[in-house]
């Protein structure tokens, strides 16, 4: 059962933009956290931004001032701007919920973003 759906990623040159998208299936309970993970090839998963359910966000450093991520109930949005080649990589939708004290983690199928230089 899918339970994260993401959509957006392709291929941009350089300086250009994209805009990716995940949608949480309604059997995940309310995230209290949503973000997007990016693997590129021969490096390990890192976090790119993630936003919590009142609001407040988190970026790499390497994406700050370029990226913004949004939410929308249990929607999550990534706006990447001024792309860069090193931002080429598969990108992750994650999301977090908790039903009293038990932790669930869902992660999507990923998504290629590829930038040429």
């Amino acid at each position: 059962q899918v339970q994260l759906v993401e959509s957006g990623g392709g291929l941009v040159q350089a300086g250009g933009s994209l805009r990716l998208s995940c949608a949480a299936a309604r059997t995940i309970f309310s995230p209290y956290v949503m973000g997007w993970y990016r693997q590129a090839p021969g490096k390990q998963r890192e976090l790119v931004a993630m936003i919590a359910s009142g609001g407040p966000t988190t970026y790499a450093d390497s994406v700050k001032g370029r990226f913004t991520i949004s939410r929308d109930k249990n929607t999550v949005y990534l706006q990447m701007n001024s792309l860069k080649p090193e931002d080429t990589a598969v990108y992750y939708c994650n999301a977090v919920s908790a039903v009293g004290a038990v932790k669930y983690d869902y992660w999507g199928q990923g998504t290629q973003v590829t930038v040429s230089s």
